[in-house]
């Protein structure tokens, strides 16, 4: 699943191609694309078409286009979502969910999802800026201008889950998945399965300022890219891969010691760790 700096490469890509435009048609080729949307197909098109986008934001996961109408267009990745700028020399997608022309005749705005996990729904906002009540549940992320380091600790510590399953709670912290939620327990020296409440405060802080550092390296990398499933506005993907430190390399050395990782079930998904940096025990 994309994470904040894949999703961020992409909305900065919107924010380029699309922001100043004019939606002239929209076309919904998959209702699940728009399940979220509860007022349906119709009501979803009726509030697109004629609105000028006015920004594109992002909040953890989650990004929004906001309209001069003052709705705004909510877009979640899922698993395989992508936000495409369609040019007319470009081939068909058989993935293709969700087409939106401008006036202006130019290249359009695709929504493409393999899975449809992800998919796009209106919804109002106070501000475009914090956007809307929607989404007021997910927490700052750490590359957000109003997160609050003192008072995330304090709710990290407050849970006596599994440090990694607090910091992939998007209620605690957003923006977070499993690729950098392990290099942040690698960098930090801590075992994912070690539970919140008893990791001093001093040592989750450097965790999150950890997982600043690593998400702000992939951003400049243009994100994470496994597959063809990731890609930005362009089609290209991001090249982090290269740099991962813990997550994949199973059985490689770890850069810090030499000693081979490993990898363990976590929450139907997988954990990549140092055995000897990332004891159990350690302090």
């Amino acid at each position: 699943m994309p994470e904040l700096p894949e999703v961020e490469v992409v909305r900065r890509g919107a924010e380029h191609w699309f922001v100043g435009r004019t939606i002239d048609r929209v076309e919904v080729l998959n209702p699940r694309a728009i399940r979220r949307h509860d007022a349906g197909e119709h009501d979803f098109i009726g509030q697109l078409v004629g609105t000028m986008i006015l920004g594109a934001h992002r909040r953890g996961k989650y990004m929004w286009f906001s309209l001069d109408s003052g709705a705004v267009v909510i877009v979640h990745l899922g698993m395989s979502g992508q936000v495409l700028v369609h040019q007319g020399n470009d081939q068909p997608n058989p993935h293709l969910r969700i087409r939106v022309s401008f006036t202006d005749s130019r290249d359009e705005l695709w929504f493409v999802d393999q899975r449809t996990f992800g998919g796009m729904f209106v919804d109002e906002a106070r501000s475009p800026v914090t956007g809307p009540d929607s989404l007021r549940h997910i927490a700052a992320d750490p590359l957000s201008p109003d997160f609050d380091l003192r008072a995330t600790v304090r709710r990290m510590r407050a849970k006596n889950s599994p440090v990694k399953a607090v910091i992939l709670d998007q209620t605690v912290v957003s923006g977070i998945g499993n690729i950098y939620a392990d290099e942040s327990l690698w960098r930090a020296r801590l075992h994912w399965q070690r539970p919140a409440s008893g990791i001093p405060s001093g040592r989750l802080r450097e965790l999150l300022e950890h997982s600043r550092e690593v998400m702000t390296e992939a951003l400049a990398q243009g994100g994470t890219s496994f597959d063809s499933l990731y890609v930005n506005v362009n089609g290209s993907s991001g090249y982090f891969s290269r740099s991962l430190a813990a997550y994949g390399r199973e059985g490689e050395p770890c850069l810090r010691c030499g000693t081979p990782l490993v990898r363990e079930q976590f929450a139907n998904r997988s954990s990549f760790r140092c055995p000897r940096c990332q004891r159990a025990a350690r302090g």
